[in-house]
């Protein structure tokens, strides 16, 4: 696999992992009766951002430029 992929993927867990984080944030720190919209665009956020990361994979895979067990 070429270091730009792992770099990729390394980078784009990081951000899903940050956007959960702060939603939890979000969710931990909501007083009774405020906007929870932060909260749901951090999840919207980090929901695409699984997507997308799957997709990649996928379309690396079928073009063959990442391989599984290698």
């Amino acid at each position: 696999m070429p270091p730009v992929v792992k770099y990729v993927v390394i980078a784009m867990l990081i951000m899903i992992v940050a956007s959960l984080g702060y939603a939890l944030y979000q969710m931990a720190t909501n007083r009774q009766g405020e906007n929870d919209t932060t909260m749901v665009k951090a999840l919207t956020i980090r929901v695409g951002l699984s997507i997308a990361l799957f997709a990649i994979l996928m379309i690396l895979s079928a073009l063959g430029i990442i391989t599984p067990n290698s």
